[in-house]
């Protein structure tokens, strides 16, 4: 065979390849033990409405925790692991009730699994990494989103502080933070 004939041949393995969908999955890895990248289709979902009925329009606006319902009718519960406690909301709401491919990670702790979403994409649409939680946090509470601000945003976030402010910060009220600190510290 020919230079030109190999390079062709390879050029159809690969179009063949991606025309089949069948390429790895683009997570990142986190090197946990066990950890297991995946790529599936799935409709976002509203995690209480698939509970428990109680279902407002476009899945809470935002306002509450997204899932992923497979095919085979399993939900499964994004995490995210690009910003501190931030869930895959902000990442989902644009594609609620829609179907999506998601790419991520399972891993397991103590018997329960976790989905750790990396990227979504609609049906036919281009990928997008889920890392939009702090750009849309900063807007949404007036901070520049170019800033380093952002990055902290869980000691300015004022949902945080109310939640603080009324239960203090071990979350069982002000008395015993205030108990709590004079014996600790």
């Amino acid at each position: 065979m020919s230079i030109m004939t190999d390079f062709r041949v390879i050029v159809f393995a690969i179009s063949v390849l991606l025309a089949s969908g069948s390429v790895a999955s683009a997570a990142d890895s986190w090197g946990v033990a066990g950890e297991e990248e995946a790529r599936f289709d799935a409709t976002v979902v509203d995690v209480l409405c698939e509970l428990t009925g109680d279902c407002p329009k476009s899945c809470g606006e935002g306002r509450r925790q997204l899932g992923l319902l497979t095919a085979e009718n399993k939900l499964v519960l994004p995490t995210k692991n690009a910003a501190n406690f931030s869930g895959a909301t902000d990442d989902l709401i644009d594609f609620c009730g829609q179907n999506v491919t998601v790419d991520g990670i399972f891993t397991e702790n103590y018997g329960v699994r976790v989905f750790a979403v990396q990227f979504v994409k609609p049906v036919g649409g281009k990928w997008q990494r889920t890392n939009r939680f702090l750009d849309k946090w900063a807007k949404n509470n007036g901070i520049d989103p170019t800033s380093n601000a952002k990055k902290s945003w869980f000691r300015k976030d004022p949902r945080i502080n109310a939640l603080i402010e009324r239960d203090g910060f071990l979350g069982i009220g002000l008395e015993e933070d205030r108990l709590f600190l004079e014996e600790n510290y």
